[in-house]
């Protein structure tokens, strides 16, 4: 999709066009006028707030049911075919253009810091969906585990090789793994009922997610979302680059967020994982475009 701003009015300047046009923080441009159209939808504009109230009344009567029984029981399997039919059913094709996109470029970003890592044959994630459809094969649960086993396999990976960073700068940053991202996802073909944004989206399923894994398991989940700010600075620590980690808002993992929050928290996730994939992006594109000079100066 390319972005078509309105005729500019000075007298009225367009929202939506300046939120598209600012390149202040850069962001994938497809991805960002999905976004962008996201933001404008109907459904945001008056769905939102009446969802938020019954999901959070959901989750509080989940998570209290969870508590007081004394068994915990987890449904993987109907929660990601739910996922799936949900998305394809009731939400926008864009919308679920960028939930599929997520779970790539998060495969991307921990590949890349393994590339770049203490020990470049850590086990890597293989999760790349192309169709929403994919995800019902336990998507949501994997880019969970992939993270967390990342984090535990980084800190093992690090305390066996304390001089990995300077034999990483000795022999370069390798951007292989940060490659474009290929969906089979056609935003032209809708259902008439594929109506909800993403945020909406985001609050409805929060319910099932919650419903069908255990306590630990949705809590493993919610914190999870407060780990971008770790791996902005694992990111950061590779390239010597901490000039851009401010735009990072999900910090501070050791003091949880409220799981009432936690579909607002999911969407500046996402947002923060393309801001961090773009700047991996350009920092690939630059390290592509000096290797010529470099190589030419060896020469002479």
């Amino acid at each position: 999709m390319v972005w078509i701003p309105e005729q500019r009015d000075r007298r009225d300047p367009s929202t939506w066009d300046t939120l598209y046009l600012d390149q202040a923080i850069p962001v994938d441009p497809v991805a960002k006028s999905y976004m962008v159209k996201d933001l404008k939808s109907w459904s945001r504009n008056y769905l939102l707030l009446p969802i938020k109230v019954t999901a959070n009344v959901g989750l509080a009567c989940i998570m209290t049911l969870k508590r007081l029984l004394p068994f915990q029981f987890r449904a993987y399997g109907f929660m990601h075919k739910m996922a799936a039919w949900f998305l394809q059913t009731f939400v926008t094709p864009e919308a679920c253009y960028l939930i599929v996109r997520h779970l790539c470029i998060g495969s991307n970003i921990i590949n890349f810091l393994i590339d770049n890592g203490p020990d470049p044959t850590m086990e890597r994630s293989p999760l790349y969906p192309r169709t929403v459809a994919d995800l019902a094969d336990h998507a949501f649960l994997e880019h969970d585990l992939i993270l967390y086993n990342f984090v535990l396999d980084y800190h093992e990976a690090q305390t066996r090789n304390p001089d990995w960073l300077a034999q990483v700068h000795q022999r370069g940053l390798d951007f292989s793994s940060v490659q474009p991202v290929h969906l089979d996802i056609d935003v032209s073909q809708r259902g008439w009922l594929q109506v909800l944004d993403l945020e909406c989206a985001v609050e409805l399923f929060k319910i099932i997610y919650s419903f069908c894994l255990t306590s630990a398991e949705f809590e493993r989940a919610v914190i999870s979302l407060q780990f971008d700010e770790n791996f902005g600075l694992y990111v950061s620590k590779i390239t010597g680059d901490y000039d851009w980690n401010h735009v990072v808002r999900n910090r501070h993992p050791l003091a949880p967020n409220s799981p009432f929050a936690a579909a607002r928290n999911l969407m500046i996730h996402g947002i923060t994982s393309e801001y961090l994939y773009r700047y991996l992006e350009l920092s690939a594109e630059g390290d592509r475009a000096s290797r010529p000079s470099m190589n030419r100066v060896m020469k002479t």
